[in-house]
């Protein structure tokens, strides 16, 4: 939905609310009016049901208001003297149209001094989760929200099992583009496996300001731009087209930032014709290839000296072995292995065609280790739009600022011209900034390399803080990374572990409150 279609869908609301409430309004000692101007009529119902003004506020924010407005049509029934079972079910299974059975047929009135209490220990109960729902998805959808890494491809940095809190305020917080969904899950309900949201209506995007920019090398958590599966790692191959905010979460790390020019020569990424730095807690792997002299390895050993994370492959046949990932620093130490004939990292040799790396046409002849140069684009710039660069905006134009936008977009080659919509396309000026995101493990990961840029409106989060680590290939208590609990995921040097401060204040605060409790007695 557009901003105007969105407009007048609350309009209608307001005229829903006005037509169904105006009487109750006057029972209540207001007047009519009142009940019809927007957001003045929710602070004078406010008074009415003898909640707090800023309950009004909780109504405006998204997903947090499908919470908050059956709390507000039982408060409106009971306030005027409907406090049983039934009415309050018919308040909620009706979506609070049986209010306009109270306003127009009944003889209610009303309950100025009812008490707000609940009169059973359920509706005490079912209050307190209530109010702890709408809270946690406060936090959840605007502050912090917990992810899990479930593949490789920044390991050595974040591990699998790694249990994160990832600040939305960094970059700022976007609010909710699905209107109607499941609050604090993602794509699917647990346990009962169903689609946690609706696809219609969406919500204009709007980002909150943040108080910092994504910097290049930044680890960022976002919505994988071409998703069009049930959920993460779905191999069933049935297509879903999902919201932006539905879409699987992915983390990479930034390497291009809007207004660059991206090259990768060898497997190594170049930014504006000069070499990437990465910082010093990144460490990039690469596939490797190589003969012993006649001994082989044996695996444990490799895996174990070398940290090798993922496939390590030999050949007893032939004296040769693949490593899938080994960083810079064990490939020096490994290929001075007195057993070590030979050792070479794997590179597809540019001009060797991968229709599956990004643009994904026959126009390029790229591959994983050697594309480019392309730009990166950013907001308010225009570049030429030709038949052999359009594959590398047709993404954007079509999709990433046309049906997610709410304008219909197509593209078509005819007579070697470029056409939008019937029209001629020479130019294109972007509406929004592009990022081009890698994993660390770089023969080991889906990125942008595959499937392009990634939006600014696909933005998630800052990973900041491993609460937990599990390692998945060990049990019992030697399952927890202890090293990697409570370690922050940015900064220089290696991660310092801040468990047992933290196991400090929490120890002192249930110290402080046992002896304040005993004093008190």
């Amino acid at each position: 939905m557009t901003f105007t279609n969105w407009l007048l869908f609350v309009l209608l609301i307001q005229l829903i609310h006005f037509a169904g409430t105006w009487k109750l309004y006057q029972k209540a000692g207001r007047k009519a009016w009142e009940a019809a101007i927007p957001v003045y009529n929710a602070v004078i119902l406010m008074k009415i049901i003898n909640r707090p003004w800023w309950w009004v506020l909780l109504l405006f924010i998204p997903i947090v208001n499908l919470i908050m407005f059956p709390v507000i049509w039982v408060e409106t029934v009971r306030s005027f003297g409907r406090t049983s079972t039934t009415d309050t079910v018919l308040a909620v299974v009706t979506c609070g149209l049986y209010i306009y059975y109270l306003n127009y047929l009944s003889d209610v009135k009303y309950r100025e001094d009812r008490s707000l209490h609940p009169g059973t220990a359920a509706g005490e109960w079912i209050s307190s989760i209530l109010f702890a729902i709408v809270a946690a998805t406060i936090v959840h959808t605007y502050v912090m929200q917990p992810f899990t890494i479930p593949t490789s491809s920044l390991e050595k940095t974040l591990l699998v099992g790694d249990y994160l809190f990832v600040s939305k305020f960094h970059y700022g917080a976007r609010t909710p583009i699905t209107s109607i969904a499941f609050p604090m899950v993602h794509d699917t309900i647990p346990v009962l496996g169903l689609k946690s949201y609706w696809n219609k209506p969406h919500i204009p995007y709007f980002r909150i300001p943040g108080f910092q920019d994504i910097d290049r090398t930044d680890i960022v958590v976002f919505n994988w731009p071409v998703d069009t599966v049930r959920k993460f790692r779905d191999q069933s191959g049935v297509r879903y087209d999902k919201p932006i905010d539905k879409k699987s979460n992915y983390v990479k790390r930034a390497v291009g930032l809007p207004g660059d020019s991206l090259e990768i020569i060898n497997g190594k990424v170049h930014i504006n014709n000069q070499p990437l730095e990465l910082p010093d807690r990144a460490k990039p792997q690469y596939s490797y290839a190589g003969t012993t002299k006649g001994q082989g390895f044996d695996p444990y050993t490799m895996y174990k000296m070398y940290d090798i994370t993922d496939a390590f492959y030999q050949d007893p046949n032939t004296n040769q072995f693949y490593i899938q990932s080994l960083t810079e620093e064990n490939y020096q130490r490994l290929k001075n292995h007195p057993n070590v004939a030979s050792l070479e990292k794997i590179t597809t040799p540019a001009g060797q065609k991968d229709v599956k790396i990004f643009p994904n046409n026959n126009r390029f002849n790229w591959n994983s280790d050697n594309m480019g140069p392309l730009y990166i684009p950013k907001e308010g710039t225009t570049v030429k739009i030709t038949p052999e660069t359009v594959g590398l905006y047709r993404l954007i134009i079509e999709t990433y600022e046309g049906l997610e936008m709410g304008r219909e977009r197509k593209i078509s080659l005819r007579d070697d011209k470029v056409f939008l919509n019937g029209q001629p396309l020479e130019s294109y000026t972007f509406e929004q900034d592009y990022y081009f995101m890698m994993g660390d493990n770089r023969n080991n990961s889906e990125d942008s390399r595959y499937w392009g840029y990634v939006p600014e409106n696909h933005i998630v989060g800052k990973p900041v803080f491993i609460w937990m680590s599990l390692d998945p290939n060990a049990s019992g208590l030697s399952k927890i990374r202890w090293e990697r609990m409570f370690t922050t995921v940015g900064g220089q040097g290696e991660p310092v572990s801040y468990l047992p401060y933290f196991l400090v204040v929490i120890v002192g605060l249930f110290g402080y409150s046992f002896f304040r409790k005993k004093k008190t007695k």
